[in-house]
């Protein structure tokens, strides 16, 4: 069934849909939240604290972080503009399942690119814990992620973020606002990680830990000397079991100092660095 205006829904929703460059890592996908300069996108997506930020007439800013928070994988990202055009957030704890969804993101290097489906229902997904999702049949591609998620008004129900199986899953439009209300969630410390189970001599079995991917200048984490390669253990006494250990260490707005344990080189000794996290980092070392 044809739906009036269809043409001019998608092409509003293309223009409030930006283009995100961070940390040399691909692109990914924005939503212009205010005609002020506000927009929205994965916390996945920024890998730095001054992502590139590309428009749909082709303009391009320099945005700042304001905030991010990688529990709820979302980020706040701020450019100097204004008079764009900006989406309509619809209430999402009203969708429901049948209904139109169109997504628009810049997947593969497609920039705007547009795919329908239908909802087929909000709530959380097994194991993937009590986070509740908009899931839809809508073909997703990476560079998607943290684009809009919409009805058959353009009004955005969630910011895609992962593919489940042939499902596409977004976070919901209230908990973006929720996000928003609540401004910064998480300390920023600047790595990329990936879990690993590292073998141990001492302990005779596997131990888990983060090993770092990448350290962004000027971060809390290259302040502290922590390089490529260091496996992140825990904080002192308080090892981690999962990712998510480590976003709950970071929580939090007030500037602060966590000192964490880490293995380096052979990995036969844990060492430890203060972190100081917040404006202005201090200057940090590693225990021998």
């Amino acid at each position: 069934m044809a739906i009036s205006g269809f043409g001019e829904i998608a092409e509003h929703l293309r223009r409030s849909t930006v283009l995100i460059r961070s940390g040399g890592r691909g692109s990914g996908s924005g939503v212009i939240w205010s005609s002020d300069g506000l927009l929205v996108t994965n916390a996945h997506v920024v890998h730095s604290s001054r992502p590139i930020v590309q428009l749909w007439d082709g303009r391009e800013f320099e945005a700042v972080t304001q905030s991010r928070d990688s529990r709820r994988d979302l980020a706040q990202l701020r450019i100097e503009a204004s008079d764009l055009p900006a989406a309509t957030a619809a209430d999402s704890s009203q969708v429901r399942p049948g209904e139109l969804a169109i997504a628009i993101g810049n997947p593969m290097g497609f920039v705007g690119a547009l795919a329908t489906g239908v909802i087929h229902g909000v709530g959380p997904i097994r194991r993937l814990g009590s986070q509740s999702w908009v899931q839809a049949d809508v073909r997703l591609a990476p560079g998607n992620s943290g684009g809009p998620l919409a009805d058959a008004r353009g009004r955005v129900v969630g910011i895609n973020t992962m593919v489940a199986g042939r499902l596409a899953l977004a976070i919901p439009s209230n908990a973006v606002q929720d996000f928003l209300s609540a401004g910064a969630a998480d300390g920023w410390l600047g790595v990329t990680v990936h879990p690993a189970l590292i073998p141990r001599v001492s302990s005779r079995g596997k131990t888990f830990g983060l090993v770092v991917l990448e350290v962004e200048p000027g971060s809390p984490a290259a302040q502290a000397s922590l390089l490529p390669g260091d496996i992140l253990l825990g904080l002192e006494e308080n090892p981690f079991a999962s990712v998510d250990d480590l976003s709950r260490a970071l929580r939090g707005r007030a500037p602060r100092l966590l000192r964490f344990e880490f293995l380096r080189g052979d990995y036969s000794r844990v060492r430890r660095v203060t972190v100081q996290l917040g404006a202005h980092p201090a200057r940090s070392s590693v225990a021998a």
